[in-house]
């Protein structure tokens, strides 16, 4: 059917029948498939054994950051600590890697948002991203709370939240089944509160007022599930090259075999042929 390298699944939320179901297409160097339609019918994918940087094309044994070579992932500032840690971004020191990158990516309007995966999180992401960044965390609840300036800032906002909701997805509760819907408004309220209430630790980084509080309307994501594994066992390129079953279906970046279930993502850069 298709192959070549991986790329993380593009997504597409909403049809005409179903206007909070995701659409999954899977995508293999300048190829796409539509896997929806293959819920419930068997799939094969094989790694054919070489790995190419997603940035420089170069082959490279293992990959880093999510399908790069190793030299690219110390150069690319994509690829550096500050893209999990916004809040320790070092672009005003003028230590950035790429700083045309940073600003293009960096310096663009970021949204810290409440969502529903294993249970709440908080969360950021670039205004681009909404709501791709809410499929691929497998969330079935989202809600904006505050918009503010740069990646920074938002890492700054979301580290005032430690302690008060967790801050990342366990991705093993998350495809075992659909948690309960909860009231998200009322939650990020409460939590909004008591963020205005000591908002200090932001203070010495940047001005209150870029901080902007969002009235969102809760988006429901629907994925396409026929049956969620009773446990979890994973599938890995690296220990075996032929994955295959009956795809069950499809959740965040993973796909839900019932012979187990792979991180598309985390296979970035693999070649690999699809076929059914």
């Amino acid at each position: 059917m298709l192959s070549g390298p991986l790329r993380k699944m593009r997504v597409e939320l909403g049809n005409q029948n179903h206007p909070d179901e995701v659409n999954y297409y899977l995508l293999a160097g300048q190829q796409e498939l539509s896997l929806n339609p293959y819920i419930g019918k068997y799939l094969k994918l094989e790694f054919l054994g070489d790995i190419t940087c997603k940035n420089c094309g170069r082959k490279t044994k293992k990959s880093f950051s999510q399908g790069f070579c190793f030299p690219c992932m110390r150069r690319l500032a994509q690829c550096d600590m500050c893209i999990l840690k916004p809040e320790t971004c070092h672009f005003h020191k003028g230590t950035c890697r790429e700083p045309e990158w940073g600003e293009k990516n960096c310096f663009v309007p970021h949204f810290v948002y409440l969502s529903n995966t294993s249970g709440l999180k908080v969360g950021i992401t670039r205004h681009t991203q909404i709501p791709t960044r809410w499929v691929d965390q497998g969330a079935t609840q989202a809600s904006i709370m505050f918009k503010v300036n740069t990646r920074r800032q938002s890492g700054y906002v979301e580290t005032a939240f430690k302690g008060l909701i967790a801050d990342k997805t366990n991705w093993r509760t998350m495809l075992k089944e659909n948690q309960p819907d909860m009231d998200l408004l009322a939650t990020a309220n409460e939590l909004k509160a008591r963020f205005h209430a000591d908002m200090s630790h932001c203070f010495d980084n940047f001005p209150a007022d870029e901080i902007e509080d969002q009235c969102n309307d809760v988006t429901r994501i629907r994925y396409p599930v026929l049956e969620f594994p009773e446990k979890i066992k994973s599938h890995n390129f690296d220990k075996h090259p032929l994955v295959e079953g009956t795809l069950m279906g499809i959740k965040g970046q993973y796909l839900l075999f019932d012979t187990g279930v792979i991180n598309i993502r985390k296979f970035t850069s693999y070649e690999v042929q699809a076929s059914d």
